[in-house]
């Protein structure tokens, strides 16, 4: 690379530390506006910049990508996932794609865990008598939920937010389960005492607890469909942290409904950012905006990563979060 400083656009407002490291080290166009860029700005981004900060907002398809310019060589994701880009059309035009993996990996598993609990302990119809001044005092029978330890957990999706959701369940007395493409390493699962199941729908029939921790790819939209729902005890509880579109939302939403499922906490949503409207009404559904992995220890380490990716890349080597194509 030349010494000539790259330029750079961020398509969202980052944590302030992460913007100033980046003016210093780049020539950096930053947002003003703390929402996300049009197709328009994205147009204009991709024929300007050298490299493209972009999130999770932004959609970064093959009809984007092919009105980039020549000079476009890096698209260094803020975030772990990137189904929101499309990195085979990137990799043909001589694009590198690099995302931010491992750094929301404790802060989503904690989200996971107080989704459990909100549901669990039904603490949003706790919140709600609160909130409206309507509690009449304690009672015995009172707002009576369920404990946590002695259930079966299923983790769907076993890496390292999972494998971290395995171990705070542990420590509440949750029995470990899990479904993943590849079967983890011994010495793995009897660290974990987690159970694997080769047939994902023998598990699921089996659990009190789901938790959605698989990444949003071809192979798992709709993972859990109608049918598969429908396996499980009406007594269950699912949560889901990972992508809406792993979860036929509609679905999920009718079985609410009839009391098939006991209860969903659900940070994520298959359309739109509000989700099902009817899962808003349900007192047994804990619904997130989002907020997963949303510290501000993340938000910053995220952006670190993001300016070592950049910094790598315009020192001439492959930036060390590269997405390759065994990732996809």
């Amino acid at each position: 690379m030349s010494s000539k400083r790259l330029s750079v656009v961020v398509t969202r407002r980052l944590p302030e530390v992460v913007e100033t490291r980046l003016k210093e080290l780049f020539d950096v166009t930053l947002r003003d506006s703390d929402t996300p860029m049009t197709r328009e700005e994205l147009v204009a981004a991709v024929q300007e910049a050298d490299v493209l900060v972009p999130t999770v907002t932004d959609t970064i398809d093959a009809g984007l990508i092919g009105q980039a310019g020549p000079q476009l060589k890096l698209i260094a994701n803020f975030g772990a996932g990137f189904d929101h880009i499309d990195v085979a059309t990137a990799r043909s035009r001589g694009i590198l794609v690099s995302n931010t993996p491992g750094v929301v990996t404790e802060d989503t598993a904690d989200m996971v865990l107080a989704l459990m609990l909100g549901v669990t302990r039904r603490i949003q119809e706790g919140l709600a008598v609160m909130q409206a001044g309507e509690w009449q005092g304690w009672a015995p029978t009172a707002f009576l939920g369920g404990r946590l330890g002695g259930r079966r957990l299923g983790i769907l999706g076993m890496g390292r937010i999972g494998q971290a959701v395995a171990r705070r369940a542990a420590a509440f007395g949750m029995q470990i389960h899990y479904h993943n493409r590849h079967r983890l390493r011994p010495e793995t699962e009897d660290a974990l005492q987690a159970t694997y199941w080769d047939s994902l729908d023998q598990m699921v029939a089996r659990m009190d607890v789901l938790s959605v921790n698989c990444p949003s790819t071809p192979s798992t939209y709709h993972l859990l469909n109608a049918r598969r729902l429908k396996l499980l005890k009406p007594s269950a509880v699912i949560v889901n942290t990972s992508r809406g579109e792993v979860i036929d939302e509609n679905a999920l939403t009718r079985m609410l409904k009839a009391g098939d499922i006991a209860g969903a906490g659900l940070d994520v949503y298959e359309h739109g950012i509000k989700g099902n409207p009817e899962l808003r009404n349900m007192p047994n559904v804990v619904m997130l905006p989002h907020m997963g992995s949303a510290t501000e220890e993340g938000r910053v380490e995220m952006g670190e990563k993001v300016i070592i990716n950049v910094k790598t890349f315009a020192d001439g080597h492959r930036p060390p979060d590269q997405v390759i194509p065994a990732m996809l």
